[in-house]
């Protein structure tokens, strides 16, 4: 587990930083399921936040990890597996839903050809027997759908409170185990030397305005949060002067974490 530090509110740690000779650009950007047929498409990941920061910060909260009394609470096993039913349940419902749109678009476009032919045209004919097969399955895609949905609901009601238990039990041990977190992150970036800036994607999600600093080992922080999970970049790059860094974050080369 890692935790959100907001580079010590960025004031501390960026009040002596100036845009320096080296320059850093992210790309960022994500493949999803195509929402208008079949596949995945690529869509970019605006407005989230983008750290440079010139020490390694799960290092940081694994060192600190280690020298805690106590280990941090595990999540069951049975609980990420229930949680795992209770994606595939979602999916189905989903799949289900678009099924369920897809035949009633497609009746709503059969209704208005319909309209422009005699009952006695052949081409009426054959689009009212088309017609007649998709509403009948609309109605057994119906009575899925909802079926779905309730198996969705039930399952995920039943990993509320495991869930939150256990988020809970988390919380408060990150809250003492990294309670120095913020001090040992400012003495690092003292003793660098360097800089520690953040920036936000814009709608192509890019991110490289506020994302110049002075040439060296720097990390590059953001996550993503999906519906189950959390997508987590610590990446580390060598800034030189010249040419932009180019740096693309994808869930290619992203840890993707279990989300309580």
């Amino acid at each position: 587990m890692r935790y959100r530090f907001p580079l010590l509110s960025l004031s501390l740690l960026i009040a002596a930083s100036a845009c320096g000779p080296a320059e850093v650009v992210v790309t960022m950007e994500i493949d999803v399921a195509n929402p208008d047929g079949e596949g995945m498409v690529t869509r970019p990941l605006s407005d989230i936040e983008v750290q440079l920061l010139p020490y390694d910060r799960d290092a940081v909260f694994d060192s600190m990890s280690n020298a805690f009394n106590t280990p941090e609470p595990p999540i069951p096993e049975e609980l990420i597996a229930e949680r795992g039913r209770v994606q595939e349940a979602q999916q189905e419902w989903q799949n289900n839903q678009n099924r369920w749109n897809l035949i009633r678009d497609t009746l709503q476009k059969l209704t208005t050809a319909l309209e422009q032919y005699n009952r006695g045209e052949a081409t009426y004919v054959v689009l009212f027997r088309e017609w007649n097969d998709f509403d009948g399955e609309l109605g057994n895609v119906e009575r899925q759908m909802n079926r779905s949905f309730e198996n969705f609901t039930s399952l995920q009601e039943g990993t509320i409170e495991a869930s939150n238990t256990i988020r809970m039990m988390r919380d408060n041990w990150g809250d003492e185990a990294f309670a120095g977190a913020g001090e040992v992150f400012l003495t690092k970036l003292r003793a660098s030397g360097l800089d520690a800036v953040a920036d936000t994607t814009d709608a192509s999600g890019i991110a490289r305005q506020n994302l110049k600093v002075k040439p060296g080992q720097y990390w590059i922080h953001a996550r993503y949060e999906l519906t189950y999970t959390e997508l987590y970049w610590n990446i580390p790059i060598e800034v030189i002067r010249g040419d932009p860094a180019q740096v693309s974050l994808s869930r290619a080369n992203a840890e993707e974490r279990l989300k309580l």
